[in-house]
């Protein structure tokens, strides 16, 4: 005998984790949402992995990013310039790496950050 309990979740699906994972990537406020509405109800093991590790790029771009004014306002030098370049270039790598295998579901670290976020931020 079955009872329609209207306050009994859905078993969750791999396409759960798989949506948060993708929209993880894009942007800090993809985070936010894929953290606040995907993820936060319908935990995944999937979802928590490639969210902690979009955190941690997002995390190093906006670190980055307020080194790179402040270092460039200071100093005006081009070779700065082309040296903060290449480690945008080195972290859109990593982040595209971290896309594809949010796209293919799978939970493979991202080289040189994965595993640290995965010790970072464990509470995810």
């Amino acid at each position: 005998m079955e009872t329609n309990n209207p306050f009994q979740q859905a078993p969750l699906t791999a396409e759960d984790g798989k949506t948060a994972s993708i929209v993880s990537y894009l942007t800090i406020i993809g985070w936010l949402i894929s953290y606040f509405a995907l993820h936060k109800d319908k935990k995944t093991s999937l979802g928590s992995f490639h969210l902690r590790q979009s955190l941690l790029i997002n995390l190093i771009y906006i670190g980055l990013n307020i080194i790179q004014r402040v270092v460039l306002i200071a100093t005006a030098s081009t070779t700065l310039y082309y040296l903060f370049s290449i480690i945008y270039l080195v972290l859109f790598i990593l982040w595209l790496i971290g896309l594809i295998g949010a796209i293919q579901a799978q939970k493979k670290p991202i080289p040189l950050i994965g595993e640290q976020a995965q010790t970072l931020f464990p509470g995810i």
